[in-house]
């Protein structure tokens, strides 16, 4: 009867030795591939406990790799006063995250964008609660800006959606 399977024993010997130094580099490769938050940053999200699109919004977060920690807040005024996230950039919730405000329904890959970009910024807000962002998906979407709030509560358009 015909042999199926091969002895396997000194397959390192006919591979030079050192085949299984691929593993570490393919498991590498992989990680590497994969979309996942930057090492460390773990977004601190302050928001109402009865705020159902809050919710939604870090379960985006979550879905694309972030690790959340949720602070419930009856009261978020106190919240963005210390933050200094001023009115006009204002939304339902407040987060940080390496150092930076992220204000309102900002897209996970702004946040990520943001933490490999590093700018000189006090962080980013989509003001109000625009319908089709994340945590705001409706049956419609309409256009929505994501700005960058300079240190001098200055504005500019950091993406658009």
């Amino acid at each position: 009867m015909p042999q199926k399977y091969k002895e396997v024993s000194g397959s390192m010997s006919r591979m030079g030795g050192i085949g299984w130094l691929w593993i570490p580099v393919l498991l590498l490769s992989f990680l590497v591939s994969v979309p996942w938050a930057h090492a460390g940053d773990e977004v601190e999200v302050y928001k109402s406990p009865t705020c159902g699109c809050c919710a939604k919004w870090i379960d985006h977060l979550k879905a694309n790799g972030f690790t959340v920690a949720v602070h419930d807040q009856n009261d978020m005024a106190p919240v963005k006063s210390r933050l200094g996230v001023q009115p006009q950039f204002q939304s339902c919730h407040t987060a940080t995250v390496g150092g930076y405000v992220i204000e309102g329904h900002v897209p996970a890959g702004d946040i990520r964008r943001l933490l490999t970009d590093k700018p000189d910024i006090k962080g980013l807000a989509a003001p109000g609660m625009p319908q089709g962002s994340p945590g705001m998906e409706g049956p419609y979407k309409v256009p929505y800006e994501v700005v960058a709030i300079g240190r001098d509560d200055s504005a500019r358009t950091f993406s658009r959606h």
